[in-house]
């Protein structure tokens, strides 16, 4: 090893002990922690510390109670759509495409250049396509026959100029 190499082998490391826990019910808390290092990790590493959620939330106009929305977070220049969901009763109405536009243009607002997204082969891949997104790929899952959607949208800014 040269001596500019500040690369410590395994070997002469010191070990830190951790404990391992597989759960299916993590604290929010606990969730708190990795995203909130991460994102102190990846500001560190770009100088820029603009994460923030995204959410367009659909409210019954009588018990204002949230019935559906969509959820996600900018970061990084990308807008990560997370979950979208409308009751049956509430789709073809059109009030899908206004949730994925307002959430877009906010998207926009915050300087993104882009957004991704995954949904299951039988959820809504047509409905995203309608929309502009483009499939990035598909990852086999179950059952049988049914697939991952990875799908993105390059987002220009309203002016018709991208970002």
């Amino acid at each position: 090893m040269s001596a500019s190499d500040t690369t410590v082998p395994a070997s002469s490391r010191p070990c830190l002990r951790s404990d391992l826990v597989v759960t299916d019910a993590p604290m929010p808390a606990d969730i708190a922690v990795i995203s909130d290092e991460l994102d102190r990790f990846n500001i560190e590493k770009t100088g820029v510390a603009d994460r923030r959620p995204l959410a367009v939330l659909v409210r019954d106009p009588e018990t204002h109670q949230v019935v559906g929305g969509l959820d996600g977070r900018t970061s990084l220049g990308l807008f990560f759509i997370d979950l979208f969901y409308l009751p049956p009763q509430l789709r073809g109405s059109g009030l899908g495409k206004e949730i994925l536009r307002q959430a877009e243009d906010e998207a926009r607002a915050r300087g993104c250049r882009a957004a991704v997204l995954y949904t299951i082969s039988f959820q809504a891949p047509g409905f995203y396509g309608k929309q502009g997104w483009k499939r990035l790929g598909e990852v086999p899952c179950d059952p049988p026959g049914t697939s991952r959607v990875f799908m993105a949208k390059e987002l220009a800014a309203s002016t018709g100029n991208p970002v």
